[in-house]
């Protein structure tokens, strides 16, 4: 198989010519890996291959699900995969190592993926641009010199690129759905308690933060949830699941829906007007198919969400970054962390119970309030991002001169639409439905009610012609 055949194909497409024996599991991972060698270079999405897993796959260790033989990334801040280094592109854990898988590593195993290698992120996935001091810079495939976006743009940029059909991603303030929107791809940030956090923890990022995948096609987001929405023994919730699987209802048309529509900024980030203009044209699309459109208008404080989205992130951040100064031996410094990431470990030094309470008391009630919006509609429509890809620079760790909150403030441009459903814990998937007057993708959220992932996916369908 050629490079551009290879590309060509989406997840389930590689999958079903495993199956049919037109190809094989080894034969893809070696194809992925030229694509690598060929692509990676001018992107620096992959900071490492697993050359055992390309040299000498044992094609009967792989999982029986849909995916099986398709070669995956796993971003560089887990899920463990045991004996798999895990530095979380940071120099303070550089060279560190899993001992153990996670709940979600198994379940990637499980649905049949060849797991060859990890993909480049922020430091401890903080920003909005995967920018770092010890891998580099990635570049958005769409223009060399642009961000691929953040903290997964590692992932979505090889996804777009042809390395690979799809990647891992993590997603606390919109990690997944900017490099989609950024790098023209689809990325879903499920409900909270979709997919297991377990063993280690029971939720990541206090309930904020959601694991799951990046993709090229819709059909290969709905199998792979399918794969991935498996509770585990002692998850601390169970939430609710259609009847159907998700493969299979994304054939399925959507019945008339309230559809909400946004493009004023949510966070004081002005919104590009082409941006607004492309979700308009989408509102426009889903009045044509039969549903309800209007402008809502959705209730936020943003000067509170940045205080608090500090103390909420941050909350316990210096007993990690300790915890790994121990275990590798190295002192916490400008050598070892980055400028930003430096301030933010001060900062979570002197985060009090009481502050932090505070700030969780604050998620609460803005969770309550922004819900609001779902009396009004069941879908919420709205930019992704409210610019499209920027140049390097804007908005990793290694800036300095300037004070952390008005770093944070700088960095809520980007996810000033994507962090309200980290907040409510609803889903939201970014799709690339327009490109703007520069060339570069402009990303459209859908975002829908609590484990209401069947009806985003189902609408995400109907404007992807996926039906």
């Amino acid at each position: 198989m050629r490079v551009d055949e290879y590309a060509a194909h989406d997840a389930l497409g590689l999958a079903e010519l495993v199956a049919r024996r037109d190809v094989s599991p080894r034969e893809l991972v070696h194809v992925a890996a030229t694509a690598i060698a060929e692509r990676n270079p001018a992107i620096n999405g992959v900071v490492e291959l697993y050359h055992d897993q390309i040299e000498g796959l044992d094609e009967t260790t792989l999982g029986t699900g849909p995916f099986r033989g398709v070669p995956f990334l796993i971003k560089d801040v887990g899920p463990h995969l045991a004996g798999r280094k895990q530095e979380f592109c940071s120099r303070l854990l550089a060279g560190t190592v899993a001992a153990t898988d996670s709940h979600l590593g198994t379940l990637f195993k499980q649905a049949g993926l060849a797991i060859i290698g990890r993909s480049n992120t922020p430091e401890f996935s903080i920003s909005a641009a995967t920018e770092n001091a010890l891998y580099g810079t990635t570049h958005n495939p769409a223009r060399h010199g642009f961000c691929a976006g953040g903290s997964t743009g590692g992932g979505m940029a090889a996804v777009t690129a042809g390395m690979v059909p799809i990647a891992h991603g993590s997603d606390i303030a919109g990690s997944i759905r900017i490099p989609a929107s950024w790098c023209g791809g689809i990325g879903l940030k499920p409900s909270r308690g979709r997919v297991s956090a377990g063993p280690g923890r029971d939720e990541g990022g206090w309930g904020l933060a959601m694991n799951f995948v990046q993709t090229k096609s819709l059909r290969d987001t709905a199998a792979m949830l399918d794969c991935l929405a498996v509770p585990q023994a002692g998850d601390p919730f169970v939430i609710a699941k259609p009847d159907r699987p998700y493969a299979e209802l994304i054939r399925t048309p959507s019945q008339p829906l309230r559809i909400g529509i946004t493009t004023t900024p949510v966070m004081a980030a002005p919104v590009d007007p082409e941006v607004a203009a492309a979700v308009h044209a989408t509102g426009k699309r889903l009045a044509s198919m039969g549903h309800h459109v209007e402008i809502v208008t959705p209730d936020f404080d943003a000067v509170e969400a940045d205080r608090s989205m500090l103390d909420v992130w941050f909350f316990g951040f210096n007993l990690i970054l300790e915890d790994a100064a121990r275990r590798t031996g190295r002192a916490i410094s400008p050598d070892t962390l980055e400028p930003v990431t430096l301030q933010i470990y001060e900062h979570a030094r002197q985060i009090t119970p009481a502050s932090f309470l505070a700030s969780i008391a604050y998620m609460n009630a803005a969770r309550r309030r922004l819900a609001q919006l779902f009396t009004q509609c069941d879908v919420w429509l709205t930019p992704t991002t409210a610019q499209v890809a920027e140049p390097h620079g804007r908005y990793h760790q290694g800036m300095t001169g300037m004070s952390l909150m008005d770093w944070v403030i700088n960095g809520t441009r980007p996810l000033q639409f994507t962090f309200p459903h980290n907040i409510m814990g609803t889903p939201a998937i970014s799709l690339p439905l327009a490109r703007h007057s520069n060339g570069l993708p402009i990303g459209v959220q859908l975002g829908g009610q609590p484990a209401r992932e069947d009806q985003v996916l189902q609408l995400a369908a109907s404007l992807l012609d996926e039906l």
